[in-house]
């Protein structure tokens, strides 16, 4: 086995044991991937790669940026829209010039390189944070805020960064304010109108296609052509990405088949983490000869660097939650300002920095940026990452609201009681016989009265032959159409309506693989993830 071929299969394992290892131990698994990436560099006998910067910006990022802004909710990113319009702007560019600051004054790094380095270290990844908060059940408007904030400072950070760096390329060694502004509001606009018509587009075909695998390849296409295509033009890719994500994630549910959205998720579960790993565990590939092509610095000298970077990092951003105002209780200011951990994006863009300048001389410091983009990223993913659930904690942040279960439970009620009226109208309409409509009639009964219980009324919800089962069909669409509709209304968040749509297309896709009849729905079923899964597993 030669030496490439043998770090892709260590890569390949690593990215598999990390991942089963944070299941296990309960921890995010950006933090084991930083770890993991800082370990592997110096596995004996592991292949140095050196990563093109293109391929990091136009492989890497789309589907990273497609998949952010999918899983957002626009009504409460609306409703949340100040304080996360002061973090994507007032916070980045705070904190690009401290990072900036510190790295011309304390590590000699020139304005422009300094500058650079602040815009990759100024957004944030809410990945690890909001896997732990909503975890430990932080209020939802917490939640919000933190991938809101994710969702929209790459966009400012990208145009800063793409600023300083054309200025360090062309060798002028200055920061043009005039033309950043003019970058970011062109580039804004045309990003989003771009994104609005890929998204379109992708819905439109997605619409005319029962095909899962082509409809989950399109979603696919989407990410990436909305990158590319306003790249072309001159606007930002990352708005053209996210706003792709952000409309399909809006669109698809009320268009794609049950099949498609039941493949679709874990596709992309699966590419975004494989994306993740890949730019932590590649990057552990290049850490040896980054170290070894150091000039100005030594490796103690960039282990100090980044902690001194990583305290600016985070002071700065609790300092700005404290004393900004932001409409949120104190304790939960603290929170949003510890959990401000850098990730993949960071890495993606550090990594993209040119090789060289346009005299074809190296980009000043490019391995030391690389080097103390890593750092901090550790630095903020570690630290932060363990310490939160401690924080959290002790300041007592706790939904009041009941969070999402109570809106999760009334949900589900007001689907099987629509699928119950409409069971009336099947009866008119298709003379269902007596023995069928009692069966379908028990299994809502029973499951209404069940889902009744737990919201505090009292009411009750089962399928089964041929009629039965496409009776059971129609009934399964009318909860889901009911549950688009609680969603267009803001009764629901994208969270809910993403968890039970998954629990209907199931059913959907076991009442069609029994094409001579459904199974009766067991005594044990209550209308949960976990007993449905239960349910699935026994047969």
């Amino acid at each position: 086995m030669n030496g490439a071929a043998f770090s892709l299969l260590a890569l390949l394992l690593a990215a598999i044991g990390l991942y089963a290892l944070s299941l296990r131990i309960a921890v995010p698994y950006p933090i084991l991937l930083v770890l993991g990436g800082m370990a592997i560099g110096f596995v004996p006998g592991m292949t140095q790669v050196r990563l093109s910067p293109e391929v990091v910006l136009q492989v890497f990022l789309p589907p990273l940026l497609y998949h952010a802004g999918y899983y957002s909710t626009p009504r409460e990113l609306r409703r949340h829209f100040r304080p996360i319009a002061l973090l994507c702007f007032g916070l980045v560019l705070v904190t690009a010039a401290a990072v900036a600051a510190a790295g011309h004054y304390v590590a000699g790094l020139s304005w422009p390189v300094a500058l650079a380095l602040g815009a990759i270290l100024s957004p944030t990844d809410s990945l690890a944070a909001t896997a732990i908060a909503s975890r430990l059940g932080v209020p939802r408007r917490v939640i919000t805020l933190l991938e809101g904030e994710g969702l929209f400072n790459d966009a400012t950070a990208l145009v800063l960064f793409r600023v300083t760096v054309a200025a360090v390329v062309a060798g002028t060694g200055s920061f043009d304010a005039g033309r950043a502004l003019e970058q970011f509001t062109v580039g804004t606009a045309g990003g989003v109108l771009v994104g609005l018509g890929a998204g379109w587009l992708v819905g439109e075909l997605r619409a005319r296609t029962s095909d899962p695998v082509v409809g989950v390849t399109l979603t696919i296409f989407g990410a990436y052509a909305a990158y590319h295509a306003a790249e072309h033009f001159g606007f930002s890719g990352v708005l053209g990405s996210l706003v792709c994500g952000l409309y399909l994630g809006w669109r698809i549910p009320a268009v794609a088949t049950p099949a498609s959205r039941l493949l679709g998720k874990p596709v992309w579960q699966m590419i975004v983490y494989l994306l993740s790993a890949a730019l932590f565990l590649l990057l552990g590939l290049q850490l040896r000869p980054m170290l070894a092509a150091l000039t100005d610095f030594r490796a103690v000298d960039i282990v100090v660097v980044a902690a001194l970077l990583a305290a600016v990092v985070v002071l700065t951003r609790v300092a700005w939650m404290l004393l900004v105002p932001h409409m949120l209780p104190r304790a939960e200011r603290l929170v949003v300002g510890w959990s401000g951990m850098r990730g993949a994006v960071s890495l993606a863009v550090a990594l993209a920095l040119p090789v060289h300048t346009a005299s074809g001389a190296p980009f000043p410091d490019r391995e030391a940026v690389i080097l103390l983009a890593f750092g901090v990223v550790l630095a903020t993913l570690v630290v932060p990452g363990i310490t939160l659930p401690i924080l959290i904690r002790a300041t007592r942040v706790a939904r009041t609201d009941g969070g999402d279960g109570d809106a999760e439970a009334r949900a589900r009620l007001t689907a099987t009681e629509a699928a119950m009226v409409h069971l009336e109208q099947l009866v008119l309409r298709d003379g269902l016989d007596q023995r069928t409509v009692g069966r379908l009639e028990d299994v809502y009964r029973y499951r209404r009265d069940e889902l009744a219980n737990r919201a505090g009324v009292l009411q009750d919800a089962a399928h089964r032959q041929r009629a039965e089962r496409a009776a059971s069909l129609e009934l399964v669409d009318v909860q889901r159409h009911t549950l688009l509709r609680l969603h267009r209304e803001g009764a629901i968040s994208t969270d809910v309506l993403h968890r039970i749509q998954r629990e209907f297309d199931l059913q959907h896709a076991l009442l069609l693989a029994n094409p001579d009849g459904g199974r009766r729905e067991p005594p044990g079923f209550h209308g949960d993830r976990a007993s449905w899964r239960g349910w699935v597993s026994r047969r």
